[in-house]
């Protein structure tokens, strides 16, 4: 069907909608008719789905709805090299030309004969790229990293080797997928290693990350389950929330066997294999259920990944007798290089490297902490006609620069320690460069001087903001009093404030009302709701050299 709507070799296939057979079927189409398979995210805007689609110069562009099909619409004029747009999720609501329902578009590839098809297959190699994922930089626009056959199909066999997924014929692995397809970790989990080991996989549905997600997993019972830290922080908030509302006695018990489940799975980490009778006892009356109210009581392998997770959250499941297990990775090394095992795991550790890739500490510091460098067949090759920004990733020796700062301990296993790039990775797993929305801030409002977004880790963005106050010439300190433009924007506003104290004190109403119609007119510009400043506050004192701040 690709090929009958004209998808040349090497040029993209854009999909934009929730995970479901069509969305596979289209990627996996793609890309046996040699063209690229591009996942899109669906909170992109219309522009950040233009870049993407004009990027991987896309023949065609397949949607789920309605909604995305008018981001396309709007955009379609920019896109010359764009034949076709498919839409799967619902009937179409409109005619135009080049614009056809799924049947429409399964029913095109009737007319073109096998062997063409099986020409291109058979011309395409192992080293040539079939995949796109767009991932942010810290500075303008998301880079496409290409990945090859060879490196999805090897590290889908290898690392699911590791993990000890099984074959059908010895036990059928399931999996629920529900996590963004645009991102490489759901399409290595949800498409390619479940098309290497025979998983049956179940898609949740479009609200699964508002709620209805532990429903589908409780149908399911999946074998095998991912999940970015937002979703097990979300799960241990809610099993918190019904914990204390449940009666005195059943609170008692849980929390007995939560301090045996915690102590006893500790032990087990370093090595001691015996199973207490106490512990058998909270799994028959507490562990055994929570799992089964979870929808988990068949999973042998809980993994969390894509963004750091506390140690809090680690330990509240390991108490449950739920261990989750940390893998590491990026989009340039197919999804996954260190891998944790049930037997083989550290708390806040993020495991070993999965059979046949290294890891190479850059330039350690007195601790042993330095930058986290990759090497094996998993390596992506290179972004997408960015050729220094390839070279900046990967240097003469072929290892992979991932930018984040760890270490090794004496066991071998490794722990992320921080961030050598700027970049913010939320909760939800989701890459916000804070350089643009920060700048775009600054112009929006001109009485603010510095502006810094913070959010690693946490489940939305926040921004930290000071004003244009004089600088002491001798010191170098800021003062309290705001500039003569920063007094000049004020007077315009209708306020009468002269100092930053005066403005934090009253909570002056025009200037905050100002800040925040400045932070929601960049909001609106956002490319997703993950990108976007939910909460913002102003510091007392500007950034300084002498503050610490600075330097």
């Amino acid at each position: 069907s690709c090929l009958q709507l004209g998808l040349e070799r090497f040029h993209g296939v854009c999909i934009l909608g929730f995970n479901s057979a069509e969305w596979f079927i289209a990627d996996i189409g793609a890309i046996l008719a040699g063209g690229f398979a591009v996942g899109v995210y669906t909170t992109n805007s219309p522009e950040a789905c233009h870049y993407v689609a004009e990027n991987s110069r896309a023949n065609v562009v397949v949607v789920e709805n309605n909604k995305q099909l008018q981001k396309i619409l709007e955009i379609q004029h920019k896109l010359p090299q764009l034949k076709a747009i498919v839409q799967y999720g619902e009937e179409l609501k409109e005619t135009r030309p080049n614009l056809y329902s799924w049947s429409e578009f399964m029913d095109l590839g009737k007319d073109i004969p096998d062997a063409q098809l099986h020409a291109i297959i058979e011309s395409q190699k192992p080293n040539q790229c079939c995949t796109l994922i767009y991932t942010s930089g810290t500075t303008g626009q998301p880079k496409g990293v290409m990945l090859s056959h060879d490196n999805l199909t090897w590290t889908a066999a290898t690392a699911g080797r590791f993990i000890m997924l099984t074959e059908p014929q010895e036990k059928q692995e399931l999996v629920v997928s529900y996590l963004p397809l645009s991102h490489v970790a759901a399409q290595m989990t949800d498409i390619w290693a479940a098309m290497t080991f025979g998983v049956q996989v179940f898609f949740a549905q479009p609200d699964a990350l508002k709620g209805t997600l532990v429903q589908t997993l409780r149908e399911v019972r999946p074998t095998a389950f991912l999940g970015v830290p937002r979703v097990w922080e979300k799960m241990e908030e809610k099993m918190k929330s019904v914990g204390a509302k449940s009666s005195t006695l059943r609170r008692k018990v849980a929390a007995w066997a939560k301090g045996v489940g915690l102590q006893t799975n500790l032990k087990r980490m370093n090595g001691c294999s015996e199973l207490p009778m106490n512990f058998r006892l909270a799994q028959h009356l507490v562990f055994k259920k929570v799992r089964r109210a979870l929808g988990l009581d068949r999973c042998t392998k809980c993994y969390t990944g894509a963004a750091p997770i506390s140690r809090e959250t680690l330990e509240f499941f390991l108490s449950l007798n739920i261990p989750v297990l940390e893998l590491y990775g990026m989009s340039e090394s197919s999804g996954p290089h260190t891998i944790s095992l049930p037997h083989a795991f550290k708390l806040t550790s993020c495991g070993k490297e999965f059979s046949g890739c290294r890891t190479l500490i850059h330039k350690p510091d007195g601790d042993g902490v330095g930058e986290i460098c990759f090497s094996g067949r998993h390596i992506f090759m290179g972004y997408l006609n960015m050729e220094e920004k390839t070279k900046e990733a990967i240097d003469e020796d072929g290892w992979l620069h991932s930018g984040d700062l760890g270490k090794h301990d004496k066991d071998g296993f490794l722990y992320v320690t921080g961030r050598i790039k700027e970049l913010i990775i939320t909760a939800g797993g989701e890459n916000v460069p804070p350089v643009p929305i920060e700048d775009a801030v600054k112009d929006a409002v001109p009485i603010i001087s510095n502006a810094m977004l913070v959010g690693d880790k946490a489940k939305f963005l926040s921004m930290l903001l000071t004003l244009k106050c004089n600088v002491d010439v001798e010191t170098g300190e800021p003062e309290d009093d705001l500039t003569p433009e920063a007094v000049e924007f004020c007077q315009k506003l209708g306020s009468q404030a002269t100092r930053v104290s005066e403005i934090i004190s009253t909570k002056d109403k025009a200037v905050y009302a100002a800040i925040q119609k400045g932070i929601s007119t960049v909001n609106e510009g956002a490319v997703s709701n993950a990108q976007k400043v939910q909460k913002w506050i102003i510091l007392e004192k500007d950034f300084s050299l002498t503050g610490g701040e600075l330097g």
